[in-house]
């Protein structure tokens, strides 16, 4: 191990915490010794880091002629200031005092009000003057330090047994006990005494109690099932479901909320409605970002075992390691089937894996989520920020940890040394990215395929035909000047005639117009593009595997392929980087995990608990089984507070992606733990905490209180759960249940993403990726295609879906711990005025006109189905007099009608020349494309119908969950 020698002395050191019960404690001292002790622990250092850089530290520098390294210097005083400075035993007569409180404006010390002292430091300051103002020697002083370090608790805080930080000051830090809670082991508390059979209610009701609240009272039984239906499977319930829950929720209140809780669950959309909110924190997309922003064609298949997971509630815990080891034990499991080490690696190479182990290939994409391309940058450092990235994303979605905040130094709120995060980093050394054959599964749905690879070699053929015309016209003027120069013909490709010499080179694509150098860039990028697409079709998987760094100059994210390993002796080599820098490696580090949780791995040791194997497979799944250890107080804190915080709308602690002291400290500490204890216990199942949770009094709650106004000044942001918080549908929901509402969803699981009709001006814009345009977004064909639920959607990083990014959709370049719901102007604009809309407005009232006859029950059936109830009379009257009036506009008003591009030009600048040049583009799905009926296909009863399906679309009742 790194440095054996200081680390054992600071696990020797830090064992011996709570062993030395009779260490003086500041009780049992003297007032000189107490003065002393703070000197030594907190006031000399106060000095030091404030006053002597203009006072001392420099003897031929010193401000005012004022020495503040010694106390013979300090009772001397300076030029405008005398021997009152420091009067020891008298706080009140000592300017010192009274210079740094800020309270002689001529002396205000340290000046800087940055620098400012806090309350805490000031009186500690007054405190030592007041004990006499000791100034013990360096040995007096190094003695307080020590017998302090054998505290494990005092009134300054609490001491957390480290691998030790890059200072011994860091090392013997203190910690509040609140600001640690997170770190702490996990124990179960007791329920708290009360006549709730709920422990959920019971320590809600304890605080809320306390505070002088009752509960708000119970909910209605159409917003309790509107409400679990949302929470559960994303989609409202139909007004038949209503109906039936209804009635037998007058016959018996509590089975038939129990029955409707396990026909939730049991439903395939609960999975697609809980996947949605682990993509958002995974980082899901489809695209790798960035200046590229290349394909990941296989992404989807990571998408659909989420969902299946979720559906099947495979234990959290295993749900755990197989994203983060699933190609380790795939690879694992291959071996023991193929003995042969030669056998073995071919077929690894090839795919041949069974379904279990394709299944845990899948898995493992997790660690592809994030935003990543090599372009431009060296192998190292592209190596250095894939494996940045992926232990922050295992951090924050795992562990409720920002690992970036101690890659550079030593944390600065929490017990995380730096140390630990290279320790980590060397357990993800090995980790290499690439697209790896794996099976299909049976399970993994394989509709369409035929029809979408058609449609993509349609595009490939197109811009290779173009290509290899461009190419053509080159390589014979090429030749033709090589004729000329009497140098013989290249009968390569012209674009790889660089190892030539320079004097038998033509000029750079010889032959070609301004217009058509640049038409060859793109066209050799759209070749690439389309083909690298067509992998959408092949059995491979965006994962990972074990093997040496890549010893090209460049890491290319066009083609990450396995490479087999030349050297299985090869091992990484790591190091703490100073500052985070591969230029400025320090110590030396082996694989290892977070001291501070004091949880041993499997691999642990006398001297060193926390590492994990050297060897180059089994890193990351010790990690993973590290991760998901039934004792790992962040993890099973993490999950059940997600898990809370998409019931509530708002988390027991309110920063899901960091515990950290600088996160928000729990509302119920100790229902958080009791959470995380019970669902270990009863072996890490979501479904069921799903149940406890929502089987409580808590979230059956209505959402206003009887004493809303005086509860508001006490509990602004309802953290005493004193009644259930509304909350605006999310984006996917939005869309989603339009579609239910108007019979247009199709409800078919899994498979290739959709594209969905997006804004044209969008769908259509330039959208530069480097050295071209990326191509148009070509909607999925048919209606059945697109009206898929929003979670298959085509998710491209440089190209948001506009309706749904302006519903606060997250940017998945980064794991979203809780979606901005906020309401921005852009959002009441896109309900009235988008084609989204409009498009569903009219199909909800091509629906109602099916099912009913006559107005009256057409306006009816459209406020049945959109708000799972009927109109008042009041309500019927209105929305009927407008439906008129709008007849009589719509008459007089034709409606527009729609065209689709079959093909658009582009205009780019030829990079080197500056020129500018034109291309064309082709849109062939716009060729046999089936559109969703627009306003100029319906009669204008139909349209003023629609304006009315609009209105209610527009609603809160629709908009929003009570």
């Amino acid at each position: 191990m790194e440095n054996p020698s200081k680390f054992a002395a600071i696990f020797s050191a830090l064992l011996t915490l709570g062993t030395v019960a009779h260490a003086a404690t500041p009780d049992d001292l003297s007032d000189t010794e107490k003065g002393e002790r703070l000197f030594s622990l907190h006031v000399g250092k106060i000095i030091s880091q404030k006053c002597t850089t203009c006072h001392g530290d420099d003897p031929d520098k010193i401000k005012g002629d004022f020495d503040m390294t010694s106390l013979e210097g300090l009772l001397k005083g300076g030029e405008t200031i005398g021997e009152d400075v420091l009067v020891p035993g008298s706080p009140a007569a000592s300017f010192l005092l009274e210079s740094v409180e800020w309270k002689d404006p001529d002396f205000e010390m340290p000046p800087k009000e940055n620098d400012r002292l806090t309350e805490d430091q000031i009186q500690k300051i007054r405190r030592w003057i007041a004990l006499g103002a000791p100034w013990p020697d360096d040995a007096t002083r190094q003695k307080y330090v020590e017998r302090e370090r054998t505290i494990e608790v005092t009134d300054e805080g609490r001491l957390v047994e480290t691998s030790g930080g890059t200072s011994d000051d860091w090392t013997y830090r203190r910690y509040e006990e609140e600001g640690i809670w997170a770190f702490q082991p996990l124990t179960k508390p007791d329920i708290p005494k009360s006549d709730h059979k709920n422990p959920v209610d019971a320590f809600i009701a304890e605080k809320r109690d306390a505070a002088g609240f009752k509960a708000a009272p119970k909910a209605d039984p159409r917003t309790l099932i509107r409400r679990a239906t949302y929470d559960l499977t994303g989609l409202p319930p139909t007004p038949r479901e209503v109906f039936d829950f209804t009635n037998a929720y007058e016959k018996d209140s509590n089975k038939a909320w129990n029955d409707l809780i396990d026909r939730l669950l049991a439903s395939p959309h609960y999975g697609e409605r809980w996947a949605q909110h682990w993509l958002d924190v995974a980082r899901y997309a489809d695209t790798a970002g960035m200046s590229n922003d290349y394909e990941r064609s296989n992404a989807w298949r990571y998408r659909d075992y989420v969902i299946r997971s979720i559906n099947e509630d495979k234990p959290y815990n295993q749900f755990i390691v197989e994203q983060l080891a699933g190609d380790e034990l795939a690879d694992g499991s291959l071996r023991q089937r193929i003995k042969d080490e030669k056998a073995f690696e071919k077929a690894r190479i090839e795919g041949d894996y069974s379904p279990e182990e394709s299944e845990l290939l899948v898995a493992s994409s997790f660690l592809r989520m994030g935003p990543w391309d090599g372009a431009m940058v060296k192998a190292p450092e592209a190596r250095q920020l894939y494996i940045d990235d992926t232990l922050n994303a295992i951090g924050q979605t795992f562990l409720s940890t920002t690992m970036r905040c101690f890659k550079c130094h030593d944390h600065k709120f929490d017990p995380l040394p730096t140390r630990d995060y290279y320790r980590m980093y060397s357990a993800l050394a090995g980790t290499q990215m690439a697209e790896r054959k794996a099976p299909f599964l049976n399970k993994e749905n394989m509709v369409g395929f035929e029809g979408s690879k058609q449609m993509t070699e349609h595009l490939h053929n197109f811009a290779k035909t173009k290509l290899d015309a461009l190419k053509a016209k080159n390589k014979a003027a090429a030749n033709k000047w090589r004729e000329e120069n009497g140098i013989p013909k290249f009968k390569g490709d012209e674009e790889k005639v660089k190892d030539i010499p320079d004097d038998q080179k033509p000029p750079r694509h010889i032959g070609l117009s301004e217009t058509e150098k640049g038409r060859l860039k793109v066209r050799n990028q759209d070749e690439w593009i389309w083909n690298r697409r067509l992998e959408r079709y092949q059995p491979m998987v965006q994962s990972v595997y074990n093997g040496p760094d890549s010893t090209s100059k460049q890491i290319s994210g066009r083609s990450l392929r396995m490479k087999p390993n030349s050297d299985p002796d090869w091992r990484p080599v790591n190091h703490i980087l100073s500052g985070g820098a591969l230029e400025a490696p320090t110590d030396p580090v082996t694989p290892g995990v977070m001291s501070a949780l004091g949880i041993p791995t499997d691999d642990a040791s006398a001297d060193d608990p926390y590492r994990l194997t050297k060897d180059l497979d089994g890193r990351r799944l010790g990690l993973a089984n590290w991760v998901a250890h039934p004792e790992n107080p962040l993890t099973t804190r993490s999950i059940v507070n997600r898990i809370w915080q998409y019931h509530f709308g708002k988390a027991i602690a309110g920063n899901p992606n960091n515990f950290g002291v600088s996160g928000k400290r729990p509302t119920h500490p100790e229902l958080i733990n009791w959470l995380a204890a019970d669902f270990v216990e009863n072996g890490w199942t979501m479904k069921r905490l799903h149940r406890l949770i929502m089987q409580s009094e808590t979230y059956q709650q209505a959402a206003t209180h009887p004493n809303r106004e005086e509860l508001a000044k006490v509990d602004a942001f309802n953290d005493l759960f004193a009644f259930f918080p509304s909350r605006r549908l999310g984006a996917e929901e939005i869309r989603d249940s339009m579609l239910q509402i108007t019979g247009e969803l199709n409800r078919e699981a899994g498979g290739l993403p959709i594209k969905p009709e997006i804004n044209m001006e969008v769908a259509l814009q330039p959208r530069m990726i480097q050295f071209s345009l990326a191509p148009a977004w070509q909607p999925s064909r048919t209606p059945q295609q697109r009206n898929r639920r929003s979670i298959y959607a085509y998710r491209v990083r440089g190209l948001p879906n506009p309706f749904l990014e302006t519903f606060n959709q997250p940017n998945p370049n980064d794991s979203c711990e809780e979606r901005d719901a906020a309401s921005v102007s852009p959002q009441a604009f896109t309900l009235l005025n988008s084609d989204v809309m409009t498009d569903r407005s009219i199909a909800l009232a091509l629906r109602v006109e099916k099912e009913r006859d006559g107005l009256e029950e057409q306006v009816k059936r459209a406020v049945q189905l959109a708000f799972n109830r009927v109109p008042t009379k009041e309500e019927l009257e209105m929305l009927t007099a407008y439906v008129k009036e709008m007849r009589v506009y719509h008459k007089n008003t034709p409606a527009p009608e729609k065209e689709y591009p079959t093909h658009i030009t582009r205009y780019n600048v030829e990079e080197f020349s500056g020129q500018p040049f034109d291309y064309q583009e082709i849109l062939p799905v716009f060729n046999n494309y089936v559109p969703d009926k627009k306003a100029a296909d319906v009669s204008a009863d139909t349209r003023a119908l629609a304006d009315l399906c609009l209105v209610l679309f527009n609603s809160n009742e629709f908009m929003y969950v009570y």
